[in-house]
C-alpha cells in the first residue's frame, strides 16, 4: 500500500526484503506463496554473475560431492555453525523444490532436486557438482554422462567462450565431443555479447538462419552445444523452435560473467514479483533502517525524491562485497546497513593465506554475521538485534561458498527458514491485534 506524505513516497507491508540477489528473490518467492504482503528492495545484486546453477553443496574440503544430502550429515558435525547445518533436511529440500516449481510456472523449467548432484559445464571445459540446473542446459548432463556424439559451436566475434577449449579440457572425459566455430546471423564484424545475441534469437528469422548454419557443421553429432544465449524470456521454446529446425537435441553452456542464464533470473523475477502483488523497488540501496515500536522503516531515494517503506518484519538478504551487504575498511570489515558486528579475523593481516589457491580457504571468505536459531541477526552481546529482523544469504557468518560450491543453497535455504520464521512471528502478532486482516499461515 502507497500513501503520500509530504514529498517522500511512503509504502507499508508486512515484509520487507532487503537485497535483490538469490536470497532477496527467494524470500520473496517463499512470502508470495504464503500470501504474506511483501516490498523488495536493493541494489544490483549478484544475479548476472551467476551461471544459472542452483548448487547445494558441490564441494567439501577440496573433495567432489557426489551426495550433497549424504554431505549434509558430515557438514553437521565438523561445521556445527555453518547456516545450513542449522537447518532441517527436509526444509532445505522443500526449499529447492518450491523455489524450481515457482520459476517453471513462470516460464523458466529448472530440473528437480533429485538425490544427488549432476555433473555440470563450466564456461572453461571444466567440471562441477550441482544440484539443479535449467532445462536448457540439462541434456548436456546427460550427454556427458553417456558420451554422446556431440559438437560444441562457438561464434566468430564471442569472446570469453572457445569451443575448442572446452573440446580440449573434455577430452579425456568425452572423447566423442568435436568443435565448429560460425558467423552469428546479423553479426559478421567485430566483437559480439551473449546478451545482444539471446535477444536476437526471440526473432523467428535470426532462430532460422541459426538453425541453417547449425546444420551445416552438425555432421553426424546427436546433440549441439551452444553458449548461453538460447533468448532471455523464452529460452525453453527458442530451444525447442531450433530443435526442430536442426534435428538435434540442443543445451546450453554458461559463458563468463555476466551471464544470460543470471541475467535471465534477475528479469524474470523483476517482472513476475510485482504481478504477484510484490511492491519492487529495484536498483536502489537503503540507506537507513530504523525500528520503532509498530514496526520498521526503511529510508532510501531514487530519481524521483525519499522513499520510506514501513515494516512488520523485515529479512536481511544484502550479500557479502560483491552486493555491498558487507564492506571492507582498512580497520576491518563493517555490515554497511546497521553496523551489525561482523565475525572475522582479529587481524587484517590475517584476511588471506599467502597463496591464492591454499585449499584451505581464505579466512576472510567466511566473514558474517551472527545469528539465532531463528535466523535473527545478534549484537556483539549475543543478544537479538530486533525482534523484527531476520537475515538470510552469504551474509551469515561460518560458511565459505566459493570454496564450498554452495551459494545458491545458502541464499535459497535461508531466505525459506527466514521467511517461515518470520511468518511465525507475523502470525503472533495478528494473533494480538483482532481486527486485522488475517495472516494466511502455513
Amino acid at each position: 500500500m502507497m500513501r503520500g506524505s509530504g514529498t517522500a513516497r511512503q509504502f507499508s507491508t508486512q515484509l520487507a526484503v532487503i537485497g535483490s540477489g538469490i536470497a532477496g528473490f527467494a524470500a520473496s518467492i517463499f512470502a508470495v506463496n504464503r500470501q504474506i504482503a511483501t516490498a523488495q528492495v536493493g541494489n544490483t545484486g549478484a544475479l548476472a554473475y551467476t551461471t544459472g546453477y542452483l548448487d547445494l553443496i558441490g564441494k567439501r574440503g577440496g573433495a567432489v560431492v557426489v551426495d550433497p544430502w549424504q554431505a549434509l550429515a558430515s557438514l553437521r558435525e565438523s561445521e556445527p555453525k555453518h547456516p545450513l547445518s542449522r537447518l532441517d533436511t527436509g526444509d532445505i529440500r522443500q526449499a529447492f523444490t518450491e523455489f524450481t516449481d515457482f520459476l517453471g510456472a513462470c516460464g523458466l523449467a529448472y530440473s528437480a532436486p533429485g538425490t544427488g548432484n549432476l555433473t555440470a559445464l563450466t564456461p572453461a571445459g571444466t567440471l562441477k557438482q550441482t544440484l539443479c540446473v535449467p532445462a536448457t542446459m540439462a541434456a548436456g548432463a546427460r550427454a556427458l554422462a553417456a558420451d554422446a556424439p556431440c559438437v560444441i559451436v562457438d561464434f566468430k566475434g564471442l569472446k570469453g567462450f572457445s569451443g575448442a577449449e572446452l573440446a580440449a579440457n573434455l577430452r579425456q572425459r568425452w572423447p566423442r565431443v568435436t568443435t565448429q566455430r560460425i558467423v552469428f546471423p546479423g553479426m559478421e564484424r567485430g566483437e559480439i555479447y551473449p546478451e545482444v545475441m539471446a535477444r536476437a534469437l526471440e526473432v523467428a528469422a535470426t532462430r532460422e538462419q541459426l538453425a541453417a548454419a547449425l546444420r551445416a557443421v552438425a555432421g553426424t553429432a546427436e546433440l549441439i552445444g551452444l553458449p548461453a544465449i538460447l533468448g532471455m524470456h523464452r529460452p525453453d521454446q527458442v530451444r525447442a523452435e531450433l530443435e526442430r529446425l536442426t534435428g538435434r537435441e540442443i543445451f546450453e553452456i554458461p559463458t563468463m560473467p555476466p551471464s544470460v542464464p543470471g541475467i535471465r533470473l534477475r528479469e524474470l523475477m523483476q517482472q513476475v514479483l510485482p504481478q504477484k502483488g510484490v511492491t519492487l523497488i529495484p536498483q536502489q540501496r537503503v540507506t537507513a533502517l530504523s525500528f520503532e515500536g509498530d514496526g520498521a522503516t526503511l529510508a532510501l531515494c531514487d530519481a524521483f525524491g525519499p522513499i520510506r517503506v514501513h515494516a512488520q518484519a523485515v529479512i536481511l538478504a544484502t550479500g557479502r562485497f560483491l552486493s555491498g551487504g558487507l564492506e571492507a575498511h582498512p580497520a576491518g570489515i563493517r555490515e554497511h546497513l546497521l553496523d551489525l558486528p561482523v565475525t572475522q579475523p582479529a587481524d587484517r593481516a590475517d584476511w588471506y593465506r599467502a597463496r591464492y589457491t591454499d585449499p584451505r580457504g581464505h579466512p576472510i571468505n567466511s566473514a558474517g554475521i551472527e545469528i539465532d536459531d531463528s535466523f535473527r541477526p545478534l549484537t556483539g552481546e549475543g543478544r537479538r538485534y530486533h525482534e523484527r529482523l531476520f537475515a538470510a544469504g552469504v551474509i551469515l557468518a561460518h560458511q565459505d561458498w566459493i570454496r564450498g560450491r554452495s551459494g545458491a543453497g545458502i541464499a535459497i535455504a535461508t531466505a525459506f527458514k527466514a521467511v517461515t520464521e518470520a511468518e511465525r512471528f507475523l502470525a503472533g502478532r495478528q494473533a494480538m491485534a483482532p481486527g486485522a486482516p488475517p495472516l494466511q499461515c502455513h
